[in-house]
């Protein structure tokens, strides 16, 4: 007779009275609710509270990588703890487990997880212990061979495949494999570790000396450190090895001579090895090195589409001929990366010798053709640009890293193009170039494909968050905040808990809207209406007064809601000032986007550069701030009060003004949300993006009434005739007829965004518009004469696009799509 081994795993069944649930202790998990806390409790404070009212032996600590470990050691800080030795793993060669042998019979196994009644993060995992199950069945009436048929075995309801040489009657044995058994561990909150003394507070730590050790050895050798927390198995004693498993690698490790069984060890893994690589299709290029180059010069040039970054050989002079090889890929056509059109400007371009992305200026067409780079030696207050640098630190826990932030010239700044996840490439330089050019739609469904191969199987665990409605933004911010990196990219199931709803997507999606929307509400305090535009959010440099314990937990907390909203395609409710976005993707901050945040404070910096004589200023570098009706004066630099700004240390002076508006102001709470961003999102993958293409794919587009957008339109200059009441210019005519049949939601936000700022719309409509003084200024259209310049140029700070009197409608579509999608963007066009 047959015996048919049954392989099953659904989740839909009714075996629920026949699980274990698995604890990490007693009162990991218990069958009362949470204490109730007001809105301004914080989590920290929570925290405090919950480890005074439990005893000592039973506080719990969570680590990324324990979620199947039933005993977890105490206190808050693990690294600081006696029983969390340092060791360092060694790697063994990782292995496949093999697969459960299968037969001709398939089964779909259902089974309901055991439900909680506390709200937090859980980590769930489903393990089969026990002996296989082996049951004899009946093969139901009307079953032919090869089809399927229903029978429950025990408390399981299985499907079977009736085999060939079998009938209706005819008894079958079955063999199941044991019964999965799903465990609930419910994760406690792992607390920030600031990187510098100075930055302790608002819910950050100091840093550990045992960890500020991992992190200088690592900083001595030219990397990054990164630690694990792990769990040492039962019977492990101080001499014996044991393995982990570590985002996708096994190490061997060895128990230290102070710990034991289900102790807390951290390790230091060796460094990785990449798989070896293929050798990719590459073509020769040869090249003449430009005139006025010299050796150890660089310098760009176009090769199969690419601006390329070249390195002018020692022993080569200008006329000599080079040669330098590039993966071959996909042409895209003479698209680039950069600010301007016509004048020249900043270009990511990709360098030779490792094939890392470099920000670069050129100066002009002409000489950007001949292959000239502007070295930026000379400080230029209409060039100067510079980008955020992070430097990624261990942090007292392992789940929550910390980092240093710098601001530095955007010619020294570099990030991968290749991508690795468990020693395999995900993406390379050749897969970058070839999206980069396409559409919005093609460059997300790009992105989502990378993100699915970054996403744990759901058989491998998956994370359940259960929040309380009437207590929403602390639960969530306790169970996010619980959760290390690699939960980051698991699965998740959001439950309310108390409420029966299934989380197909919608629950997700209205957590995600409620979340974001409480946290960027001015009344919170976290954030703050920009000047310039009621629909844009600033970050308010204040938040420490109005969270003093625990703002930076919030922004991190925003940050990883941030990136898991990207990593899901959900949206978020709240729109940043264009300049976060550029620290998210590593963009050049320029005096311009001081300009969008404060014009008078721009324009008055601008007018340094043209004094003879600066001693009449009486300038210092210090800046005076008033906070809470508080005035301070704030040091731009060590000693700033005592240092006299003259004509020689003006650039320095001009720097550290856009440093602090633009970074330091609100360095903290910058630096901790983009570590939650990256927490889950790889820097690499959002090369594809510009600002625009970000905020637009974490916020959704708009819902523009057109009948609204031109009715509440002003018209200056060349098509001043257009106003109510007066007969329109033709060119005016042409604008709306091209928005609104021509462009589609997209681009209607694309044109927001160029004219504007953001693609947010006011609830009220346009009417009630705002300029960067606060008053109302509504769209307006300003008409030039086309031989002032070829494309059309946006005045955010009023809200008005110069729009040149183009003498066809085609050419009016074509040169305004053109600006709207290469210079506002941040593409070029050779």
């Amino acid at each position: 007779m047959p015996i048919f081994r049954i392989m099953g795993g659904s989740r839909n069944s009714n075996a629920a009275s026949h699980m274990t649930q698995q604890t990490g202790n007693n009162n990991a998990v218990r069958q009362a609710d949470r204490r109730s806390v007001s809105r301004h409790q914080y989590p920290g404070q929570r925290l405090q509270q919950q480890q005074q009212q439990q005893p000592q032996q039973n506080a719990t600590y969570t680590s990324p990588n324990e979620a199947n470990q039933p005993n977890r050691m105490a206190g808050p800080n693990p690294a600081a703890a006696q029983n969390n030795p340092l060791v360092r793993g060694n790697n063994v060669p990782s292995s496949t487990p093999n697969p459960p042998g299968t037969s001709d019979a398939q089964l779909m196994l259902s089974m309901q997880a055991s439900e909680v009644t506390r709200a937090g993060a859980y980590s769930v995992t489903r393990t089969s212990s026990g002996p296989a199950q082996v049951y004899r069945v009946t093969v139901p009436p009307g079953v032919r061979p090869g089809s399927e048929f229903t029978v429950h075995a025990g408390a399981r309801r299985v499907r079977v495949r009736c085999p060939p040489n079998s009938r209706p009657g005819h008894s079958l044995q079955i063999t199941l494999p044991p019964e999965p058994v799903t465990h609930n561990q419910l994760l406690k909150v792992a607390p920030l570790t600031c990187a510098e003394e100075d930055d302790a507070g608002g819910g950050a730590v100091k840093m550990t000396p045992e960890v500020q050790k991992v992190n200088q050895a690592a900083t001595e050798s030219g990397g990054v450190a990164q630690t694990f927390l792990v769990t040492i198995p039962p019977n492990i004693y101080p001499g014996m090895q044991f393995t982990v498993n570590v985002e996708g690698q096994r190490f061997m490790v060895t128990c230290p001579a102070n710990a034991g069984p289900n102790m807390k060890v951290r390790i230091v893994p060796p460094t990785q090895r990449e798989e070896p690589m293929a050798a990719p299709k590459t073509q020769v290029f040869e090249v003449t090195v430009p005139a006025g180059v010299r050796p150890n010069q660089p310098f760009t040039l176009m090769a199969n589409g690419q601006r390329v970054l070249v390195t002018c050989p020692t022993n080569v002079a200008p006329g000599q001929k080079i040669r330098f090889q590039l993966p071959v890929q996909q042409v895209i056509g003479n698209i680039q990366l950069s600010y301007e059109n016509e004048s020249g400007g900043w270009c990511r371009t990709i360098r030779v010798k490792d094939l890392k992305f470099q920000w670069v200026r050129v100066q002009s067409k002409k000489e950007e053709q001949e292959g000239f780079l502007d070295d930026m030696e000379k400080f230029d207050f209409s060039k100067a640009a510079y980008v955020r640098k992070l430097s990624y630190l261990e942090g007292n826990d392992a789940r929550m890293r910390t980092a240093k932030v710098d601001f530095v010239p955007a010619n020294e700044a570099v990030v991968d193009s290749r991508l690795l996840h468990a020693n395999k490439t995900l993406l390379s330089y050749a897969d970058i170039a070839n999206i980069q050019g396409k559409g919005l739609e093609d460059k997300i469904a790009w992105f989502q494909n990378i993100t699915k191969q970054l996403m744990t199987t759901w058989e491998n665990g998956h994370v359940k968050l259960v929040v309380r409605r009437h207590s929403l933004l602390q639960d969530s911010v306790d169970a996010v905040m619980s959760l290390g990196r690699d939960d980051m990219r698991k699965h998740w199931r959001i439950e309310f808990l108390g409420e029966p709803a299934i989380d197909a997507g919608g629950v997700t999606r209205e957590w995600f809207q409620l979340v974001s929307e409480q946290l960027f509400d001015p009344d919170f305090g976290l954030w703050l209406s920009s000047v310039n535009n009621q629909m844009c959010m600033t970050i308010n440099p204040a938040s420490d007064i109005s969270c003093p314990d625990d703002h930076l937990i919030y922004f991190r907390f925003l940050g990883r809601i941030m990136g898991r909203a990207l990593f899901d395609r959900q949206l978020i409710k709240g729109h940043m000032v264009r300049h976060f976005y550029k620290h998210l993707l590593g963009w050049p901050i320029t005096f311009e986007d001081l300009e969008a945040q404060d014009e008078e404070y721009y324009t008055s910096l601008k007018k340094f550069t043209t004094m003879e004589d600066l001693s009449m200023m009486c300038l210092d570098f210090t800046i005076t701030e008033e906070t809470m009706g508080v005035r301070r004066d704030v040091e731009l630099i060590e000693g700033g009060n005592m240092k006299e700004v003259t004509a020689e240390n003006l650039p320095q002076y001009l720097e550290s003004n856009l440093r602090y508006r633009m970074l330091d102001r609100v360095k903290p709470q910058i630096r901790e949300l983009m570590l939650g961003f990256f927490d889950i999102i790889p820097e690499p993958a959002l090369t594809v993006f510009d600002p625009n293409e970000l905020e637009l794919t974490l916020c959704g587009l708009p819902t523009i009434e057109m009948d609204d957008w031109e009715g509440n339109t002003i018209y200056s200059g060349l098509y001043e005739t257009s106003n109510k009441g007066k007969q329109r210019h033709k060119c005016v005519q042409w604008f709306w007829e091209v928005v609104r049949d021509d462009f589609d939601q997209e681009m209607k936000a694309r044109l927001l965004q160029f004219v504007t700022g953001t693609s947010g719309v006011p609830t009220r409509g346009f009417s009630v518009l705002q300029g960067n003084d606060g008053n109302i200024k509504k769209f307006a259209i300003h008409g030039v004469n086309r031989a002032m310049y070829a494309f059309p140029r946006s005045h955010t700070c009023f809200n008005r696009i110069d729009l040149p009197n183009y003498s066809t409608k085609k050419e009016l579509y074509e040169k305004l799509k053109a600006a709207i999608t290469m210079s506002s963007v941040g593409f070029d066009m050779e």
